[in-house]
């Protein structure tokens, strides 16, 4: 497949230079990533897609700064994440990039609200304007009225809204999600992938997920394709996008969804 090249006037937000990363696994050597060179731009809109064991996941996780290479350079925001400390990889986590995951990760004895002001906790923010955010950012996914319900009383496609809303709560300039709609019926994965979009488009966050779900790449800006730990294409691509706004972006989704 040819690669199409990207071309963006601005500096990249997180490039990655002939990555590689090997699991030790018993007395084996996984290589996860095979010399992947990828260049993120503020502001897009991008899916990694492939399937079980293409190296999506870890592709998001190196972006995340969740892991670091084996070998190659990942940069973030211009600096060689390997030269960072492990508390500025922390921190940069902490202000700067939001994740979301596919089992959601909610805290079952917190409520909604509660849940989405965690970052903000660790952070050791002002009490007050937790609260505030948190109670904006509920809004912005259509469940300000949702605040005080625990996950338990939410259905799938609610707590991955909440689980969206504590991603986006230290305003992060990159948001990753490593399969978000893995543990959703098809109707409400393409709403989750909307949602994305429209506080992508709104506020600018630049968004990375991976997915194995081929209908979802109508949705996207750009599509990585991955096939055994390389990047085998990597296009631009014009979505078709439902319209469709959410919460503070004029959409109502109070239903169980």
């Amino acid at each position: 497949m040819t690669v199409l090249a990207m071309t963006h006037a601005s500096e990249p937000l997180v490039e990655m230079r002939q990555v590689v990363k090997r699991y030790q696994l018993g007395e084996s050597q996984i290589t996860a990533l095979k010399g992947v060179d990828v260049s993120i731009q503020p502001g897009e809109f991008v899916a990694a897609w492939g399937p079980s064991g293409s190296g999506k996941s870890t592709l998001c996780n190196l972006i995340g700064l969740l892991d670091t290479p084996s070998s190659g350079m990942v940069l973030f925001e211009g600096q060689d994440a390997a030269m960072l400390s492990d508390d500025a990889r922390s921190q940069a986590r902490n202000r700067k990039i939001g994740f979301v995951f596919q089992g959601f990760n909610l805290l079952p004895v917190l409520s909604a609200l509660e849940n989405v002001m965690l970052p903000l906790q660790v952070g050791r923010r002002a009490s007050r304007a937790c609260v505030e955010a948190a109670e904006k950012r509920l809004a912005d996914v259509g469940l300000a009225e949702f605040a005080a319900h625990r996950p338990s009383k939410l259905s799938g496609g609610q707590q991955q809204r909440v689980a969206i809303a504590r991603a986006l709560i230290a305003n992060p300039r990159l948001v990753v999600a490593d399969e978000p709609t893995a543990n959703l019926d098809s109707h409400n994965a393409h709403r989750i992938i909307d949602l994305m979009r429209s506080i992508s488009a709104r506020e600018g966050t630049t968004f990375v997920f991976s997915t194995h779900d081929e209908r979802l790449l109508e949705r996207v800006d750009r599509r990585i394709m991955m096939r055994d730990g390389a990047l085998i294409e990597d296009c631009s691509h014009t979505p078709q996008v439902q319209s469709r706004h959410y919460g503070t972006l004029n959409y109502s989704m109070t239903g169980r969804v």
